[in-house]
């Protein structure tokens, strides 16, 4: 099985969408996952404690064996990463990252990532969604894309890695974490190579594990192409706001 772990130390983890916050739907929809049975969970300690959790598990979710611990956030994403890496058993072998504020994310968009990597080798995975299937189930949302030789794609906010890389990646991680919304500076860098590849849009998802691999000293990351795109609709903006309240289908009034 697998421990998650999520972020939810950014304000964007507690804006209210109805009668919750954002994580509240990414804990409901990490309790539906039939691969996910233990969760750590890195914010404001009794925020979370009040809005989310109620002897472990907010009241109203099904029934599931699942351990669920709060831990404080750290200043950066890496560093609420190490808070709750600290909990994790030393027997574990998978973690799933994943980011408090994507409230649309469901089991089966959670499932069908596990799955699909699983059949793969590498590291670690992280989902990429094109850019097509995006604007289509949600006209008018405002992602950050990047153009690849296989098409344009946006960056899912779940990792699936091998508890074994962590310590290696941790350092280089703080440097993509916050470069992951500048693309061009991000491909700069991974290296002038990819920069130029990236311009002239003959950059593949393949060259660019291939790089990534290099950057981290022989790390083997995957990207995987998903075709839920909720797994990368986060709130960050107002217009993200308006279109996870219409999917949920809340009125203004209800919310």
């Amino acid at each position: 099985m697998t421990v998650a772990i999520v972020l939810a130390g950014g304000a964007n983890s507690l804006v209210k969408i109805g009668d919750r916050c954002a994580v509240e739907y990414v804990i409901e929809a990490l309790r539906g996952s039939s691969y996910v049975d233990r969760m750590i969970i890195a914010g404001p300690v009794e925020a979370l404690r009040e809005r989310c959790l109620q002897d472990g598990t907010r009241q109203g979710l099904p029934e599931k064996k699942m351990t669920l611990q709060v831990v404080k956030a750290g200043a950066t994403p890496v560093e609420s990463f190490r808070q709750a890496y600290s909990l994790v058993p030393p027997e574990t072998g998978r973690l799933l990252l994943v980011t408090g504020d994507i409230p649309l994310l469901t089991a089966e968009a959670i499932d069908h990532f596990i799955e699909t990597c699983r059949a793969l080798e590498g590291d670690f995975f992280y989902p990429i969604v094109s850019k097509k299937v995006n604007e289509e189930k949600y006209p008018g949302v405002e992602r950050t894309y990047v153009s690849l030789r296989e098409g344009v794609f946006t960056g899912g906010n779940l990792i699936l890695l091998k508890t074994g890389i962590v310590q290696k990646c941790l350092q280089e991680a703080e440097q993509i974490v916050r470069l992951r919304k500048r693309p061009i500076a991000l491909a700069s860098h991974i290296g002038w190579k990819v920069l130029w590849s990236y311009l002239t849009r003959r950059l593949s998802i393949e060259q660019a594990e291939r790089e990534v691999s290099r950057l981290l000293g022989g790390v083997k990351g995957v990207g995987v192409i998903s075709p839920y795109p909720e797994i990368g609709l986060d709130v960050d903006k107002e217009s993200d706001l308006r279109v996870v309240k219409k999917a949920l289908g809340l009125t203004e009034r209800a919310v």
